[in-house]
């Protein structure tokens, strides 16, 4: 009644004598049902929507910049209108000045003329004068004689040019603002976006006609599915570049890549053409997984990293671990959220991030508050949100439910079983290689062993990896060798 933890002991003293009790494995269950549902609440709707929002957000960033950018563009092509009539302007006007300029300089000139041909008249005049005075001629003086006094014409008159005056423009910036047109920001409230109502979304999101028929398809897959009464070999491929097989990740378009001992990376397809080559910090440990997207992401022990290489090959580092070293990964094949094994101290856990490398859950210790983890380094996903890890130091295959509680753990058919590379299929089965009996051995999704699935009989002699492609066929790595191996062990 009074929400306080104790134990049996302190039920009798006075001051919770008469008090109701609960059993408190009974109230952490209920937690627990109560904060799994606001996680998948929280996963199937408040995650996914706000991603949308980002998603709308980045979409209004783009617009506005190309609004943006075309005002800055439209302003320019106005300047340059305007520029283009003050130019068309002063031609004018200069062109004006020109004729006046040439109309004055033209009277200039008459006038000129006019006094050019005075002096003319003048030097000859004075010519005549000089032959006048001249005792030599006496012709010539006999007739000035006669003639009448000497009359000399007056100076032409001239005017001085009235040349034109420039009166400067009357303007000011602000004019020169409204011929270059503005801007504007109107004045109407931003209204609000719209996010999808819960009900629409709610725990469990309605799944698009894609998903609904998807499902279907699984759910047909499954009913019609079996375990077969044999192994059937299918095929094989060589992959160049690395010495063994320690991991396998399928990606698109029928492309691998395997990791070996020494930290070689390989991408290749099924023809057994190396696409790409990588050098990492990997050993034996599932380091590498394909997302949905198709991008590859590998964990760099050595410098606590995740990085992600996308279908271009660009390289980008995705997640630091702090530190903690990160070990194994797996992408989910149900949601997109990233698990990553890691250890530090001589202990593990599992870590939980979301697709855009956020944080959300971490997996430690069971209830009692023992270590569930040493060594995790192989881990993949079930089909019903179980992580399933392969842990070398513990010798165990450690199963959590997807809010991290233990379900079970499981040791092998007898001494000295040690689990590599792990992952399951479409009927929740689990497999899991063991490095000493060089075996795969079958469970199903509670634990119960039921059989082993590859033996050296098969000719598998030492398998370390193993996956599950689209049309459930098992592909096997083996130690000591290149070669993956691919069988067929559904029906």
């Amino acid at each position: 009644e009074c929400q306080i933890p104790i134990c049996s002991k302190c039920t009798g003293t006075k001051e919770h004598r008469g008090h109701w009790f609960t059993n408190l494995e009974t109230v952490f269950a209920e937690k627990v049902s109560i904060y799994n549902k606001e996680i998948a609440n929280i996963r199937s709707y408040f995650e996914p929507t706000s991603q949308d929002l980002k998603k709308e957000i980045a979409g209004d960033v783009t617009k506005i910049k190309k609004t943006m950018e075309d005002i800055r563009k439209s302003m320019k092509a106005e300047a340059e209108s305007v520029k283009k009539l003050v130019d068309t302007v002063t031609s004018d006007k200069i062109e004006q000045v020109d004729k006046i300029e040439q109309s004055l300089l033209q009277t200039l000139n008459s006038q000129n003329q006019q006094i050019d041909d005075y002096i003319n008249y003048l030097n000859d005049l004075i010519k005549t004068c000089y032959g006048y005075l001249s005792p030599s001629n006496i012709e010539q003086l006999t007739f000035a004689l006669k003639s009448e006094n000497l009359v000399i014409r007056p100076i032409p008159e001239t005017s001085k040019p009235v040349p034109p005056v420039f009166i400067a423009g009357q303007y000011s910036k602000e004019d020169v603002a409204k011929l270059l047109g503005r801007i504007t920001v109107p004045n109407t409230k931003p209204e609000n976006r719209k996010i999808k109502p819960m009900e629409t979304s709610s725990t469990q999101l309605k799944p698009t006609g894609k998903q609904r028929k998807q499902d279907r398809e699984k759910s047909d897959v499954k009913q019609t599915l079996s375990l077969s009464s044999s192994v059937t070999k299918v095929r094989e491929y060589t992959v160049p570049g690395v010495y063994n097989v320690y991991h396998i990740s399928l990606g698109k378009s029928g492309r691998l890549w395997v990791s070996d001992w020494s930290g070689n990376l390989v991408q290749t397809d099924l023809q057994g053409n190396q696409l790409q080559r990588i050098r990492t910090s990997g050993r034996s440990e599932g380091y590498h997984t394909v997302t949905q997207d198709g991008d590859l992401i590998y964990t760099d022990k050595r410098n606590k990293v995740i990085y992600r290489i996308t279908p271009d090959n660009t390289i980008t580092e995705f997640i630091k671990t702090g530190d903690w070293i990160p070990l194994s990964i797996h992408s989910s094949h149900i949601n997109g959220d990233i698990l990553v094994g890691m250890i530090k101290d001589r202990e593990g856990k599992v870590t939980r991030y979301n697709k855009t490398g956020t944080e959300i859950q971490n997996i430690q210790r069971d209830n009692k508050g023992q270590k569930l983890y040493s060594y995790p380094h192989y881990i993949t996903e079930n089909i019903n949100g179980d992580v399933c890890v392969s842990d070398i130091d513990k010798r165990a295959v450690v199963v959590v439910d997807k809010s991290g509680q233990h379900r079970f753990s499981y040791t092998g058919q007898g001494s000295g079983f040690t689990p590599y590379g792990i992952c399951t299929d479409v009927l929740g089965h689990i497999l899991v290689c063991d490095k000493v009996s060089n075996t795969v051995h079958l469970l199903d999704q509670d634990g119960q062993f039921l059989s082993l699935l590859l033996t050296p009989r098969q000719g598998v002699e030492y398998p370390y990896s193993v996956c599950v492609d689209d049309e459930n066929n098992l592909w096997v790595g083996e130690w000591d060798t290149n070669t993956v191996t691919v069988y067929k062990y559904l029906q």
